[in-house]
């Protein structure tokens, strides 16, 4: 049974960002209890664990690839949405860092990973 590709766009769409809500919306709790360069590495575990949590159990896809794809489409979301509502509103010039490019590269890599998983299975 072949999925709608406008309705796997808008579940890409919808997931990628509340996945990137998650993470804001903890760095801003954090922001008063963590010193600021540690933030970024308090946030990972917690959004390591729901992105696989959403990738398990919200998303499915009919071909390994289309995982390239999700995972490549997060990570533009993330850079895009981190630049205009961290880096541009808040004048964050520092902050890209480790943690930063830990994140972007685990957006990517998380969706293959599972998507590996579901296919080999």
């Amino acid at each position: 049974m072949k999925t709608n590709p406008i309705k796997i766009l808008l579940n890409t769409l919808f997931w990628g960002l509340i996945l990137w809500l998650f993470g804001y919306i903890l760095g801003i709790i954090f922001f008063a209890f963590i010193p600021k360069n540690l933030i970024g590495f308090f946030i990972l575990p917690f959004g390591v664990v729901f992105t696989l949590w959403v990738l398990l159990k919200k998303i499915v896809r009919e071909k390994f690839m289309c995982y390239f794809g999700l995972g490549l489409i997060w990570m533009i979301m993330a850079m895009a949405l981190d630049y205009f509502f961290i880096v541009k509103l808040f004048g964050s010039a520092g902050y890209y860092k480790l943690d930063v490019y830990i994140y972007y590269l685990l957006t990517f890599l998380l969706p293959l990973t599972v998507g590996w998983y579901k296919f080999k299975k």
